[in-house]
């Protein structure tokens, strides 16, 4: 169920909800209203509601951003405009819901993140633009800072149709087979053993005998030590962390 709105305004609680502060509100659902998410949407299995930040701004050109204080390029989202347009999202979406910022300073989401986040109720996640926002927000409304990664966009909402995304696939009545996604790449800390289908050879590339054997041990044993070793290849790092883990 998506929502859009010039005021927030109280709803009942339920399902797993996510409310997106943004400037660009006509962004969402965007590819969240399609595949799985989208379906997960239509059937209630969560719910999105989006608001124009824009909708609290201050004096008659409807301001959002400012100059910095101390000089230098580029514009900050106000403060004022940005705490109203939290507060208001809070009593829309209720109080028990994390407060995100997307940040290249920010915790780099991964998999533990997602799973934290999708055993909640919900979230609430401010889209930034420019040169950020006035620091005094972070700190008097609490918001977590979320970081995609080593980058920069232009601003936070395709970091915020990324986190819903791979948030909503783990919510019940999402994915068909909950099954399949025990064995995906991160969950169990290893990168996710190389699938095969048919045809059995293709442009003279043969699948591996062991998963045409019909062999269940040794076929969860070759995947098991297929990630093993593609994480040992391309992730050391999380192999490393892995290693630690065991060590302790």
């Amino acid at each position: 169920m998506l929502s859009r709105d010039t005021e927030c305004k109280e709803e009942d609680r339920g399902s797993w909800k996510a409310h997106v502060l943004t400037l660009f509100p006509d962004m969402f659902p965007g590819p969240l209203g399609q595949s799985l998410a989208g379906r997960g949407l239509e059937t209630g299995a969560w719910e999105l509601q989006v608001t124009n930040i824009r909708d609290y701004s201050v004096g008659k050109h409807h301001t959002v951003d400012d100059s910095p204080f101390g000089g230098g390029a580029g514009m900050v989202m106000r403060p004022d405009v940005l705490g109203n347009a939290i507060d208001a999202a809070k009593v829309a979406s209720g109080g028990d819901k994390r407060l995100m910022y997307f940040s290249p300073r920010g915790r780099v989401m991964d998999q533990s993140l997602i799973r934290e986040v999708a055993e909640g109720p919900g979230v609430i996640l401010l889209c930034g633009r420019f040169e950020g926002i006035d620091q005094r927000v972070i700190e008097a409304r609490e918001l977590e800072e979320v970081s995609l990664g080593d980058f920069i966009l232009s601003g936070g909402e395709i970091a915020a149709m990324a986190m819903l995304d791979a948030v909503v696939r783990l919510l019940p009545g999402v994915t068909g087979n909950q099954s399949s996604l025990e064995d995906e790449s991160f969950e169990t800390g290893l990168l996710e053993y190389s699938h095969y289908t048919r045809p059995a050879v293709w442009e003279g590339r043969e699948v591996p005998e062991v998963l045409l054997s019909g062999h269940h041990e040794k076929i969860k044993e070759w995947r098991q030590h297929c990630s093993e070793e593609l994480t040992k290849q391309r992730r050391a790092d999380l192999w490393d962390r892995l290693s630690d883990e065991k060590l302790k």
